[in-house]
């Protein structure tokens, strides 16, 4: 009998080591994300609709935050800790890339456009949505193509990519303009609004998303002309090749199997919070490109 006990125990521990949980060897991120019992997102107070908040203590939601929560899941499940917190950090276009690189935050879950020099920095996930770089005027400014937005003051958001491309375009078409600058996209919306500056440089589904919240949407136009296509990614440090997997494979088995498709119609072809405005913005040609074949593939 005793003998029998022994063998019994020895095969159960056996089994328990044989538990990919058990197993498996962690590094990284994850091993970090193991031992805090925290998984570390960074998200935006204000990036409608992918990142923003309601209410100063709420989470973000958005398209970017359900994307986010998916690989929240994915690490639950490979760690076996199905009570792991997920805690946010606000981030700014200025400070995402240091508290990625720093530890502060695992993954940056909001609107960072994927840039070569940015890739240099931190990993990049798969692309999660296609913006154009595009201008936001007053209707009643009588500005109708980037070329008379010569002799204006220009509203950009701190360490945005749109900042370069306005400078490019006014060395290029040597048009005269001066810039000032906005913290967020909330902040520099209110640059415009205010009358402080005559145009607002930023992507165009971010300006639409400011312009539908803004309650008088009717003032405000976005120009047709556009400086670039911007591929937007989640961050999360380099050099973490168990963690890269981990989140790539999530997001790209969402993309290819479709629940990409329902997160999207939910936030940008449907009323959302906290004002009920629906962007109606469908799917473009690129990105349903990206989505049937995923890629960090950055500009």
């Amino acid at each position: 009998m005793k003998y029998a006990f022994l063998t019994t125990a020895v095969f159960s521990a056996a089994a328990l080591l044989a538990t990919p949980a058990a197993q498996a060897q962690f590094t990284g991120t994850l091993q970090k994300i193991k031992e805090s019992g925290v998984i570390h997102l960074g998200g935006r107070d204000a990036s409608f609709p992918f990142s923003y908040k309601i209410g100063s203590d709420a989470q973000p939601i958005g398209f970017s935050a359900d994307l986010c929560a998916l690989v929240v899941e994915a690490v639950k499940a490979k760690l076996a800790m199905p009570r792991l917190k997920a805690e946010y950090t606000m981030v700014t276009p200025s400070n995402r890339i240091p508290l990625v690189q720093n530890g502060t935050i695992d993954l940056e879950c909001s609107t960072t456009t994927n840039t070569a020099a940015r890739a240099q920095q931190v990993e990049f996930a798969p692309t999660h949505f296609v913006a154009s770089i595009a201008v936001a005027v007053r209707k009643d400014s009588g500005i109708d193509s980037l070329s008379e937005l010569d002799g204006k003051t220009i509203a950009t958001v701190t360490g945005s990519t749109s900042i370069q491309l306005l400078r490019g375009y006014r060395k290029s078409e040597k048009v005269a303009f001066s810039e000032v600058s906005g913290r967020d996209t909330s902040d520099t919306f209110l640059l415009l609004s205010s009358g402080r500056a005559a145009a607002m440089v930023l992507e165009d589904v971010q300006l639409a998303g400011l312009i539908a919240m803004s309650g008088q949407p009717g003032n405000y136009r976005i120009l047709s002309e556009r400086l670039r296509d911007e591929p937007y990614g989640f961050m999360y440090r380099k050099d973490d090749p168990q963690f890269k997997a981990l989140v790539d494979e999530t997001l790209a088995t969402a993309m290819k199997s479709g629940q990409v498709d329902g997160l999207y119609a939910k936030w940008f072809m449907q009323p959302v919070p906290p004002a009920n405005v629906n962007l109606n913005l469908p799917m473009s040609q690129a990105l349903k490109n990206i989505y049937q074949n995923p890629s960090n593939r950055g500009i």
